[in-house]
């Protein structure tokens, strides 16, 4: 939905990948913005959560912009995510794509 919502506004290209490795491979495609979830997809019980990979990512690029997209409503998270390079950390609700598009639009 937050893909379908992008498109319509973002006026850029818009990738899912269903874990955070797929996406630390596309990283050389040089993303403008990386939405990263918190608490990853995976079928692999031991994958990397969104933390893990977003600190690979600020490792491998720091320039990327990286915003935590989260059901955890948990201040501690929210600021270790900032402290590990995360532009903002929004948290899912009904407004949070809305919010989404907004801090992608603003980085143009």
């Amino acid at each position: 939905m937050l893909k379908d919502q992008l498109t319509r506004t973002f006026p850029h290209d818009v990738h899912i990948f269903n874990n955070g490795v797929d996406c630390l491979k596309h990283l050389a495609e040089q993303p403008d913005i990386v939405i990263l979830d918190y608490n990853l997809n995976s079928e692999f019980k031991d994958a990397a959560n969104g933390l893990k990979i977003l600190e690979l990512i600020k490792k491998l690029d720091f320039g990327i912009r990286v915003i935590m997209l989260s059901g955890q409503d948990d201040y501690g998270t929210a600021l270790l995510s900032i402290t590990k390079g995360a532009e903002e950390y929004v948290l899912k609700s009904q407004d949070a794509f809305e919010e989404i598009e907004i801090l992608c639009n603003q980085g143009k």
